[in-house]
Order: C-alpha cells, then sequence, then structure tokens
C-alpha cells in the first residue's frame, strides 16, 4: 500500500514524481536526484526552504491528544468519518489524503474499514512519529497545508480533514474526478459543559457558511451529518482535551495542573458536523 501512495507524490523543490530506492525503502528520490530519507520512526519530511511559519504542536500536545482519543472518547466520530470515507471509495485501489493527520488516530479507521492507500500531511513530526507507527503502510508527511500539496493532479478519491486548515483549490487538483472531501467541524455549542473551566473557546455562529463559502468556486456541498458524543470527564481527561487542539499553543502549566488536579468529573457533550463537498 505504501508503493500506491508513494506513486501519487511529487518532488517538492522540481515537482517531478517521487520513488522509494529499492535498498530498504527509506528514500524517496526524484530522476533530478533529489533525496527526502526518512526519520527514525518512518515519517518523512518533504519540507524545504524557509519550512513553514505556522507553530507545529509540540511533543507534549500530542501526548495529550493521543492520551485522549486512545481512551475512546472520540470513537464514535472516528467510526463516522471512516465509514463516510468507505462509502465514496471504490475499492482497495483507491488513494486517501488526510489533511492534517495528527498522530493517525482517524486516518487508521478509514484505512481499516477501505483497504485504501493513505497518505497523511501534518506539520508537527512529533505527531507524525505516532501517526508513522499507527499507520506505517501510509506515506506519512510533514507538510504545510497552505503550500501546494507534494501530489499529482487527479491522483486523490477522497481527502479527509479533521480539524485541520483547508486549502481549497489544491484539494480540487488534486482529487480525481467525482472526488470527495469531507470536513469535520466542531458546532455552536460544542464542549459547552466545560468551556468556562476549561477557558477554551466557544464556538461562533455562522461557521457552516463561512465554510461553504470558502469552498465556493472549487467544490460542490453535497451533504452534512450532525454527530454528538456525550462525555463524562474527569480532571485530566480534560487537561488533555482543552491541550490537544490549537489552545494548547496559549496554555500555561499552571493551568493545566489546576485542571489536571480537578478531583471529580464534568459531563459535556461534544458536537460535530460531517460536511462532504464533491469538486465542482
Amino acid at each position: 500500500m505504501l508503493p500506491d501512495a508513494v506513486a501519487a507524490l511529487r518532488c517538492p523543490v522540481c515537482r517531478g514524481a517521487l520513488r522509494l530506492l529499492e535498498k530498504q525503502q527509506r528514500t524517496l528520490s526524484c530522476d533530478s536526484g533529489h533525496l527526502f530519507d526518512a526519520a527514525r520512526q518512518g515519517y518523512f519530511n518533504l519540507l524545504t526552504g524557509k519550512g513553514t511559519v505556522f507553530e507545529a504542536d509540540s511533543a507534549a500536545m500530542v501526548a495529550a491528544r493521543h492520551r485522549f482519543l486512545d481512551a475512546g472518547h472520540y470513537d464514535d466520530l472516528a467510526g463516522a468519518v471512516a465509514e463516510s470515507v468507505r462509502a465514496v471509495l471504490h475499492g482497495p485501489g483507491s488513494l486517501i489524503l488526510d489533511a492534517g493527520t495528527g498522530t493517525g488516530h482517524y486516518l487508521h479507521q478509514a484505512m481499516q474499514r477501505s483497504g485504501a492507500s493513505a497518505v497523511g500531511l501534518d506539520i508537527s513530526k512529533f505527531a507524525l512519529r505516532r501517526a508513522a507507527r499507527l499507520n506505517p503502510e501510509a506515506a506519512n508527511l510533514v507538510w504545510d497545508i497552505w503550500r501546494p500539496l507534494p501530489l499529482a493532479d487527479g491522483t486523490v478519491d477522497a481527502i479527509m480533514v479533521v480539524f485541520a486548515p483547508r486549502n481549497p483549490a489544491e484539494f480540487a487538483r488534486v482529487l480525481r474526478p467525482g472526488g470527495t472531501l469531507l470536513v469535520v467541524t466542531p458546532r455552536p455549542g460544542h464542549l459547552a459543559g466545560i468551556a468556562e473551566r476549561t477557558g477554551m473557546l466557544g464556538i461562533e455562529e455562522g461557521k457552516a457558511e463561512r465554510l461553504a463559502e470558502s469552498m465556493r468556486g472549487h467544490f460542490t456541498s453535497t451533504s452534512s451529518m450532525d454527530l454528538d458524543i456525550a462525555l463524562t470527564l474527569r480532571g485530566p481527561e480534560m487537561a488533555d482535551l482543552a491541550y490537544m487542539g490549537p489552545a494548547g499553543h496559549h496554555f500555561k502549566a499552571g493551568k493545566l495542573a489546576e485542571l489536571a488536579a480537578f478531583d471529580g468529573s464534568v459531563s459535556t457533550t461534544a458536537m460535530f458536523r460531517i460536511s462532504v463537498f464533491t469538486v465542482s
């Protein structure tokens, strides 16, 4: 499955086709001689030049995300995303792109259920260390979603974007005709039961409309599904949930320690929307 994914990759320097060198299959190379060696954990860093201006998730943030997801709190979401992806694919020869793969948690379910090959992109090497261990058969790449994607035109059957940035023009370019984009976003009221306690920002109204507007000209909205997950969280779980997302870049150690030390549990509801788009 990894060779199938690599066949869709393009060199970030010259845009030539990339291939795995036969020896140990630990190096990507193009005909121009540009080489990219795998890290010890199995992912490839394709970022060149100035890299990215975006702040990658830290090792501690990634560890918090791994603990929270591994505990099964969002298993219903992972299953719903995987089924949505499987439903739009056309057999084991299909290719999934997970844009913002993180620890690979959601992609793992999609690959297991569909049998498809996959490419996972993220700017955090700490996240990709875990993603490469979980999904060794996928091509796991350090990449900035806002840059031209290191994939050939029309090579991807489905794109997953789970709480990650979106690049509609590039997504449309790499999708095959009739390809599908699935975007997971939180809905207003998401985690409202713990928002004040954790200091997490609420979800503003009109988010769905802004998502649809951002896709205009590249994608057509075809369907959406809302999913609510009831959660009962202890202090350490609340701390992990608060720290594992974008807000984690701004959390102070004292606040996290305060959350983790909370003696008791709090009930809340995670509220998601899975939006499905096809190439216009």
